[in-house]
């Protein structure tokens, strides 16, 4: 049996899923890398799936942080991560085209929790997507491959994160390539077909299952006097968080179809949090919470039968 692990891309909403693997983590009493033998990640999805896996002590068996650290990463550096200082406040006023924020808070943050270890390092197999906008296509960093597996983690959750109009691209030197990188939920928010596909392909004669973590599904309506603005250059952002929303929902579809009961998927309606990839309030941090503890409890029964499975009880 091959479990493979797929975590949605959603900004600060990843202190869901993160939550939602630290319950796994407390019933199982193990760790995440040790449950699943593939972890793919999007975006917040992505960085978790590095965090998940990236070894103690450079070598180490076990891993640096439990999903619990983790989640504690999104209250406790989520406002440095979507830091607006004033003077940028000013230009983007000037300069409609400039991203939303300086990457500098979120290289600070990657380069502090990932240092220069390797994704080749990752105590299970891990892949994260993104997006070449200079080849046109997607790109996966894949733990297993060269000369992916020598990137340095915090390159590959730079890339992987890189959402259009909240951060500027990344340029990720992957062996003698310079490649020019975006968030890969332009494409796959919600990467569990491509890890799927990707253990297919990597365990042909063994029987596959794929728990997929959503990091909560929008709710607030977009009024038509608002989308009528959509063309105009600050309307970008509610484009980009629709198509993430859009590609995330289809992935979850095709598995459904494709895998019947080989497929569980742990998404909730934010019904407390907010819908804003980059609100990194205390106050939004204490909704996302609430959401995630209703996602525990609606969804209790699955998750207690996913867990003794992951025991193998």
């Amino acid at each position: 049996m091959i479990n493979v692990l797929s975590i949605d891309g959603g900004g600060i909403r990843g202190l869901i899923p993160a939550l939602v693997l630290q319950h796994i983590e407390d019933e199982t009493d193990d760790h995440t890398a040790d449950l699943f033998d593939l972890i793919a990640g999007t975006s917040t999805g992505g960085i978790l799936a590095l965090g998940l896996t990236i070894p103690a002590n450079g070598e180490a068996s076990d891993p640096r942080y439990s999903a619990g650290d983790l989640a504690a990463l999104y209250r406790e550096r989520g406002a440095d991560i979507f830091d607006q200082p004033r003077w940028r406040e000013v230009v983007s006023a000037v300069d409609y085209f400039d991203e939303k924020y300086d990457h500098s808070g979120l290289e600070t943050v990657l380069d502090e929790y990932f240092g220069d270890q390797p994704v080749g390092d990752g105590l299970t197999d891990v892949m994260v997507s993104t997006y070449d906008i200079q080849a046109r296509k997607p790109f996966f960093f894949k733990s297993w491959r060269s000369p992916d597996e020598i990137v340095p983690m915090r390159r590959a959750g730079r890339a992987t994160s890189a959402a259009p109009t909240y951060f500027e691209p990344a340029k990720v030197a992957v062996g003698a390539q310079q490649r020019v990188l975006v968030d890969g939920g332009v494409f796959v928010n919600n990467p569990a077909v491509s890890a799927y596909a990707e253990a297919e392909r990597r365990h042909p004669d063994q029987t596959i299952r794929v728990v997929s973590i959503g990091t909560g599904s929008a709710t607030e309506p977009l009024d038509y006097e608002d989308a009528q603005d959509w063309g105009k250059v600050e309307g970008a952002a509610n484009i980009v968080d629709i198509v993430f929303d859009g590609v995330s929902d289809a992935a979850d579809y095709q598995l459904q179809y494709a895998l019947g009961d080989r497929f569980e998927r742990f998404q909730v309606p934010l019904e407390e949090g907010s819908d804003a990839m980059d609100d990194a309030s205390s106050e939004n941090l204490d909704a996302l919470e609430e959401d995630a503890n209703r996602l525990m409890e609606t969804q209790a029964d699955a998750l207690a039968a996913l867990c003794d499975r992951l025991r193998g009880t």
